[in-house]
This record gives C-alpha cells, sequence and structure tokens, in this order.
C-alpha cells in the first residue's frame, strides 16, 4: 500500500479502544470538582457545529519513518451521514475514501487496489479503535470522543483547562482546552503495555457563523513500528452547499483485505 492510502489511513486512525462506563440511574449532587468537569464539557458542546454540509479544501502533509508526501486534499461532509476525501498530487487524483456510520471505501491509483469493509476490520488493521463520529470529530475540531460517557478530572496546566481520564488504566487520555470558549487545543491518548499513543493538536481555530473550524490539524501517532506525522491545513471551508459525493471505483482495480 503506497503513500496514499496511508495518508487516508493515517487520517482515520484517531482512538484507543477502551470500555464505555455505565451511567447510573440516580445521581448524587455534583461535587466542585464534577461542577468544573460539567463546566468544561458544556462549553465545549456549546459549539454546536449548525451545519447540513462542509467543503473543505486543504493541503496536507505526510511523514513516517521511511518517506514524506505534500499533497492536497478535498473533504465533504454531509453531517452525521458521509465524509468524502479525494488526494491529489499535482493536479492528479491518486486516491478516494467515502466513509458512512457503517462502512468505509476507499481506493488508491498507484497499486489500483481498493478497499471496503466495516469498522471492524478497519480497527484490526490500524491497531485502534474506529467509528464514524471520531473521524467526524477530528475534521470538525471537536474531542473524539464523547465526553458526556467519561469520567473526568480537572486541572490547569499552562494556560489550559485540562481534563483528564485514567479510569481505565489500560487507555490514559487527556484532553485540552482554551478557557475562554473550551475548543479543543490538543488531545493525547496511550496504551502503554501496546506502546502505542495518539497526538492530536489544533494550533487556532477560524469562526464562521456557523461553527469554529480547526485552520490547521497535526497528528502524531506512535506504534512499536515507528512514528507517523501528519499535518492537514484548511485553505477554505465552505458551508451547506449541495454537494455531490461522487465515489466510485475505477474498473480493473484489485480488492484487498486488511485481515
Amino acid at each position: 500500500m503506497r503513500i496514499y492510502a496511508l495518508i487516508l489511513s493515517a487520517v482515520l486512525f484517531v482512538g484507543c479502544k477502551t470500555a464505555q462506563p455505565t451511567v447510573a440511574e440516580t445521581k448524587t449532587p455534583a461535587a466542585p470538582e464534577d461542577a468544573e468537569v460539567a463546566k468544561v464539557i458544556s462549553g465545549h458542546y456549546a459549539d454546536a457545529k449548525n451545519f447540513r454540509t462542509l467543503a473543505i479544501k486543504a493541503s496536507a502533509k505526510y511523514k513516517d519513518e521511511n518517506q514524506s508526501q505534500s499533497i492536497n486534499a478535498e473533504i465533504r461532509i454531509e453531517k452525521d451521514k458521509q465524509i468524502f476525501v479525494s488526494i491529489r498530487f499535482l493536479g492528479i487524483t491518486m486516491a478516494k475514501a467515502l466513509i458512512t456510520p457503517n462502512e468505509v471505501k476507499y481506493y488508491e491509483k498507484i497499486n489500483s487496489t481498493y478497499f471496503e469493509g466495516d469498522y471492524e476490520a478497519l480497527s484490526r488493521w490500524l491497531g485502534t479503535s474506529l467509528d464514524y463520529n471520531k473521524v467526524q470529530n477530528l475534521l470538525i475540531g471537536r474531542v473524539l470522543d464523547d465526553l458526556n460517557k467519561g469520567k473526568y478530572k480537572s486541572s490547569v496546566e499552562g494556560n489550559l483547562v485540562k481534563l483528564t481520564d485514567n479510569s481505565d488504566t489500560r487507555t490514559l487520555k487527556s484532553f485540552y482546552f482554551e478557557p475562554e470558549n473550551y475548543l479543543i487545543k490538543k488531545e493525547q491518548v496511550s496504551q502503554p503495555a501496546q506502546q502505542r499513543s495518539l497526538e492530536v493538536n489544533y494550533p487556532g481555530f477560524n469562526k464562521f457563523e456557523q461553527a469554529y473550524l480547526p485552520a490547521k490539524i497535526l497528528l502524531e501517532a506512535i506504534q512499536p513500528k515507528g512514528k507517523t506525522n501528519i499535518s492537514i491545513e484548511y485553505n477554505a471551508a465552505t458551508f451547506n452547499e449541495n454537494l455531490q459525493f461522487p465515489y466510485s471505483v475505477p474498473e480493473g482495480f484489485e480488492r484487498v483485505n486488511l485481515d
């Protein structure tokens, strides 16, 4: 699998598996710590991302232990329904992906291969739990996990508000927010036993009527096989247009299995 498929796959590398806590039917009065956590969570979701569709033109840089590449990307999102990604190099479309809540599809032209499958197969291949919401959250600048399903402690680190979830010692999670509007600035997920970690940084946001969107996304994924860095810079964004999602596998491409 060549560089363009690697970039698509790395963009999908956005979470580590952990058990979700159950919510008790009765709640005790909130302690001061719980109240502060609730304030952060409520503030983060106050940016409702109020749009139907979103079209993004972006440039991206990919680097791992063996290679590096700069490409252009077009990202189209029909909120909560589908995500389309087209990757171009020197003006030529080299790979496309179509992501829905139930399925992931992509093809790449270098090796004339394509993949179609559910998240279970792709998660096993990436070594990390994956779902549609995590991919969408990554791209629109929202915390990967549903914060309402975790148990957190709050603190202040530097000039950022930090939420830490250590409820599962196998998977450690930390989220850093701007104190003014609780936009996510950085999130870290690590599984020490597997020597795996992911860090996502949002250096800045652009404010639109419909939502705050990242100006840039920086990802660093570390696994035993090496380190991967991805930088995605948003060059333009438009909302609520009637978008097309033109995905079809070219004739003669070979299907690959990720098992």
